[in-house]
């Protein structure tokens, strides 16, 4: 998941003005006088489709055709910014947020123009229809003309303050699958990445950090660094060194070349091993309480209330490990700030930069690229504040790049966690008792503590205290553990964790009980039709209950995040120690879809990257550092072993949920169930490469 907040986008009390060659509408829509119109969208495009979906919205209510509307990524700027003063993209809330407000706007639009066009016409409103792009005199099929022409007295006219929106019957846009609007430059090469940026006069950089978190430059010895063809300097800057040259290779040659002496400070003893040892042994001990539903103790103290069972699971740190490194260019002067990024938080970039230079913040021009995949690390702002110190520092456009090796070893990692479940099942196989115990590192502690003040620390919880199964006794508490190494956001946040835990736990109970582990699922979600609906929809379609060859067999999970009910079942085969995931079947209600394709490929998308770290995903801690530097030794999964994966949409009238993160914690557990219906073996950690060849 990506770190952020709900954007929320209010319509004018009336039409804002703008240069007489136009209207601007809002913030975001402009129609010209030829009838064309465009789009600014103020989400980050980071390959979860907002430059179509969201624009969609606005031209299904303005009743135009996706084709005639020029659409753009809006720069980082104040009048893009939601109620919070914010402007960013996460929490898988893109559509989920904007699907009201740019309904309204588009609706509000179109009742505005046909208000203009029944009164340059001096006929009824009732007779103006909004049909195609045009207004039309329903009387008269030869009175037409396209928007542009009724801009100008439009703008004069009063806003509807809550204009009502077609019934889903009447939509002909949304439902439907139209070329994404970022599909054809990402393809012929012409789409600009912030990596991709250049700018006349710009220096390129390069910093060489401390490797130990916590750690401090003692010392460095740049003499042959600075000797080398292209570098301009080598500085001591943010407790590294940064090098400025004419290119990124001339900058990465005189990096290689650095004598730096580190002190790995207070933390320079720790490694993985201490980590795990630390996270178990808080689970000895209650913690502050997240959930508490009936009386687990009680259940405890009983006799004969049933066999327990007690389960640890462990995961560890993930980095984000995205294909397109960290990169961020600034140009600094004395009243302009200029930034060129790829960013979830324009607004936070647009912030830091002021805050450094001390300009005003509309003198902090953010100049907002597609990303190369972000996963919630790029709404964190260490990378733009590197380019903007710099840039101030050295009086020239400065272009910072991360290489991959910076990009794993100094990331805001997925925590590790350890995690503690014991639940008590009846003489009559029922689940009566649940408890989940966790310990991990706190997102929120560094990344957002205002989210703490909501009570318990419900980033670290979630998909634990929020668990959807009707169990009459359940508790849930957790430890904060600060294990000296910074987190973050990572896709799904608290579910990534969680889902693996709740979902393999579950089906250890199923088999102690000797209970199928879709039928047990189903009998504890009586309260729930939609989350019943996508395990039953993603069974059949997969031939639950089928006979399997020997070796191979299915495994299920499901799990709710962002508004979104996701059920997996994946085929898995076993040859000896050799695991291979054949074929993943997904069913996903994620309430009114706008672009079933989208939906699509976000299902594909997120169980690839859940899979990925479930296979593969894990960090190794020596002094506090990162041993692992690229993809050879932190692989992401490959196309050539990547499983059949089918999704089925459930359709559905409730509001719109999150699509990009909800299928990322549900696979790994998937996968794992289905080890275990095929060999009798639990696997309780991640990644599964520690135990299986993948």
């Amino acid at each position: 998941m990506a770190g952020g907040v709900l954007l929320t986008l209010s319509l004018p009390s009336a039409p804002a003005t703008a240069a007489e060659s136009s209207w601007s509408v809002a913030a975001t829509l402009t129609i010209e006088p030829d009838g064309s119109v465009r789009i600014e969208v103020p989400k980050s495009e980071m390959g979860q489709g907002v430059l179509t979906a969201l624009p969609m919205l606005i031209a299904e209510e303005l009743e135009l055709p996706l084709a005639r509307v020029q659409v753009q990524l809006a720069p980082g700027a104040m009048r893009f910014r939601d109620a919070r003063g914010n402007q960013s993209t996460g929490y898988s809330s893109s559509v989920s947020s904007s699907f009201v407000p740019l309904s309204k706007l588009g609706a509000a639009t179109r009742e505005v123009l046909r208000a203009a066009a029944a009164e340059a016409w001096q006929i009824p409103l009732e007779r103006v229809r909004a049909a195609d792009g045009r207004l039309h005199d329903v009387e008269h099929p030869e009175r037409s003309d396209h928007y542009g022409h009724f801009v100008e007295r439009a703008r004069g006219l009063p806003w509807p303050s809550d204009p009502a929106l077609k019934p889903a019957a009447a939509r002909r846009l949304l439902g439907s699958a139209p070329m994404r609007r970022d599909t054809p430059s990402k393809v012929d090469g012409t789409a600009v990445f912030a990596i991709d940026v250049s700018v006349p006069g710009m220096q390129v950089a390069l910093i060489e950090r401390c490797p130990h978190f916590g750690g401090r430059l003692r010392s460095v010895d740049a003499s042959q660094a600075e000797r080398m063809p292209g570098v301009f300097g080598v500085r001591e800057f943010n407790g590294g060194v940064a090098v400025l040259a004419r290119d990124f290779h001339a900058a990465r040659r005189a990096r290689a070349v650095l004598q730096c002496v580190w002190d790995p400070g207070e933390h320079a003893m720790r490694d993985s091993a201490m980590h795990e040892t630390q996270l178990t042994r808080a689970l000895d001990a209650p913690g502050a309480l997240a959930r508490r539903e009936g009386d687990v103790a009680a259940v405890k103290a009983e006799a004969n209330a049933g066999r327990w069972l007690q389960s640890d699971y462990h995961l560890p740190f993930l980095a984000h490990a995205a294909l397109e490194p960290l990169a961020t260019t600034a140009w600094v002067r004395t009243a302009r700030c200029d930034l060129w990024v790829g960013t979830q938080a324009p607004s936070r970039a647009q912030d830091w930069a002021a805050k450094i230079t001390g300009l005003p913040l509309d003198a902090v021009h953010v100049h907002t690229h597609v990303i190369g995949g972000a996963f919630g690390r790029r709404g964190e702002w260490d990378y733009v504040v590197e380019a903007v110190e710099l840039s101030r520092a050295v009086g020239a456009p400065v272009k910072v790049m991360w290489t991959r090796e910076d990009d794993l070893r100094h990331d805001f990692y997925r925590p590790a966690v350890a995690n503690r479940l014991s639940a008590c099942i009846d003489r009559e196989r029922r689940i009566v008792a649940w408890e989940h115990r966790l310990a991990a590192p706190s997102v929120a502690r560094r990344r957002s503590p205002e989210l703490l003040a909501r009570g318990h620390d419900f980033l670290l919880t979630q998909g634990a205290d929020d668990l959807p199964y009707e169990i009459p006794n359940l508790q849930v508490d957790y430890h904060e553990v600060d294990l000296g190494v910074p987190v973050g956001f990572w896709r799904s946040v608290g579910h990534s964790h969680t889902g693996f835990a709740v979902e393999c736990f579950l089906d250890e109970l199923a088999l102690a009980a000797g209970r199928d582990p879709l039928e047990l699922r189903l009998s504890l979600l009586q309260r729930d039709p939609r989350m019943r609906a996508v395990l039953e929809r993603a069974a059949r379609e997969a031939g639950w209950g089928k006979k399997m060859p020997r070796g191979r067999a299915l495994g299920i999970a499901c799990m709710e995040s962002y508004g979104t009910r996701v059920a997996l079942v994946a085929e898995v085969e076993l040859r000896g120690a050799k695991l291979k995931v054949r074929h993943v079947v997904c069913a996903v209600d994620c309430g009114t879809v706008v672009h079933p394709g989208i939906v699509q490929q976000q299902m594909q998308g997120a169980i690839v990257f859940g899979l990925s770290a479930a296979l593969y995903g894990g960090l190794h801690f020596e002094g506090n550092a990162v041993r692992e530097s690229n993809y050879h030794d932190q692989p992401i999964l490959r196309l050539a072993y990547t499983p059949r994966i089918d999704v089925h949409i459930i359709a559905s009238v409730a509001p719109a949920g999150g699509c990009g993160e909800p299928a990322t914690p549900v696979i790994a557990p998937a996968v794992v169930n289905a080890i275990r219906a095929a060999t009798g073996r639990t696997v309780r950690r991640l990644p599964l490469s520690q135990t299986f060849t993948v």
